[in-house]
């Protein structure tokens, strides 16, 4: 009994002295906790506040603009002519190279001519014969006339030498013509180009036979072309009176691969008609093509001119603009950093950017990359960028967007 009391006596002095080591340990660790909420200047941070996702943001522009439309087209050949014989035979030389450039008269393919040369001496001498025949008769008739001043023959016998004589003399001639076409037939055995341009492919190769139904190749000019498209009926009314009278509308092109429009041209057709089921009507430019950059059948984005100036137009990018069924919409970033729902009416692109003509107003600053991750009335985090037709994310934002999609 006393061995315990000993034991429990010993067990309170141990308790006695390690409750202040574990008080002075916690008053420790919370010193060091809040230590670590000091800055570098030794005051306490603040806890950082709520934002919303990044995005990029922009002010809205305004500017004095010339408004113009754009429209999908093609590029189409000023002149083009499918290439066929005249005469029928046997394709005896191929003189070009596809693919390549040629000049008006540049002779294209040789068919033989043998048959044709022969004709034509065949067809000289018949004419040379009948000349003879003629002239032989123009004489007798030139004696008869004598005779009958002195009665020696009968009118009967000189109208019968008038009448020969004529006849002889037609046939002269329709011999001559004859002659005439077989020298043309000779000269068609070698088929030349009609027209400056670039040659396609021969379809029809050396030593086959042909006629005039068969397409040898095919011939498009290359100096000018035409760019055709469908404008609405806006474009029609804006446009379509200035062509018609004369007055220039500037129209400019641009290519798949190039930036903007870089080929200017003139407005050359506007059809007289609008399409009632398509509410369309056929426009086509005249472009320069000396450079060889516009080839017919390629597609081409036209930008068509002609407006009046338009004062304070409202602009954006186009990668602001959201789709809501069929509204249009952008979200404007607020004095609070919190998107705002806004609908927006646009217009045509003009430069690369979109003229808002209504729900927009100059220097309001809207979304224009990570549309995606804003929602109505939710607070963001802005980064201000320039609003310009390049518009691009920033890498950095890029990866941003990486991560919240992998998330």
């Amino acid at each position: 009994m006393k061995n315990m009391t000993t034991r429990f006596g010993a067990i309170s002095n141990i308790r006695a002295l390690v409750r202040p080591i574990v008080t002075a340990l916690a008053v420790a660790g919370v010193a060091v906790t809040l230590a670590g909420c000091e800055d570098a200047t030794g005051k306490t941070a603040e806890a950082p506040a709520a934002g919303g996702p990044p995005i990029s943001a922009a002010l809205v522009l305004e500017k004095t603009i010339s408004e113009t439309q754009e429209f999908s087209g093609r590029l189409e050949a000023i002149d083009r002519v499918e290439i066929r014989s005249r005469v029928s035979g046997f394709i005896t030389a191929v003189n070009f190279k596809p693919g390549s450039e040629i000049k008006k008269g540049d002779v294209l393919f040789v068919i033989d001519p043998r048959p044709y040369v022969a004709e034509a001496d065949r067809a000289e001498a018949a004419a040379n014969s009948a000349r003879a025949r003629a002239e032989l008769a123009r004489l007798e008739l030139n004696r008869a006339d004598k005779l009958l001043a002195d009665k020696a023959i009968a009118q009967r016998e000189f109208d019968e030498r008038a009448s020969t004589q004529k006849e002889l003399d037609a046939n002269a001639r329709a011999a001559q013509a004859q002659y005439e076409a077989a020298k043309l037939n000779v000269t068609y055995t070698r088929v030349t180009a009609p027209i400056d341009g670039r040659v396609s492919k021969a379809e029809i190769t050396l030593g086959n036979l042909v006629d005039a139904s068969a397409v040898l190749t095919s011939v498009v000019s290359m100096d000018k072309i035409y760019a055709s498209f469908d404008g609405d009926e806006d474009t029609y009314l804006r446009v379509g009176t200035q062509n018609h009278k004369g007055q220039p509308v500037a129209v400019r092109v641009g290519l798949a691969n190039e930036e903007g429009f870089p080929h200017e041209g003139k407005l050359e057709f506007v059809d007289n008609q609008l399409d009632t089921q398509t509410g369309s009507v056929r426009m086509r430019a005249t472009f320069e093509n000396k450079d060889r950059a516009l080839v017919p059948g390629l597609f081409a984005r036209v930008q068509l001119g002609g407006g009046t100036a338009v004062s304070n137009a409202v602009l954006i990018n186009d990668r602001a603009v959201g789709t809501d069924q069929n509204r249009k919409f952008v979200f404007v970033v607020d004095k609070d950093n919190k998107a705002e729902y806004r609908t927006v009416k646009l217009g045509p692109t003009v430069d690369g950017l979109r003229i808002v003509k209504e729900g927009l107003k100059a220097n309001e600053k809207i979304v224009v990359n990570g549309l995606q991750r804003v929602r109505p009335g939710a607070p963001v985090t802005p980064q201000i960028v320039k609003m310009d037709a390049d518009l691009a994310a920033k890498p950095a934002e890029n990866k941003k967007e990486a991560k919240v999609a992998a998330l």
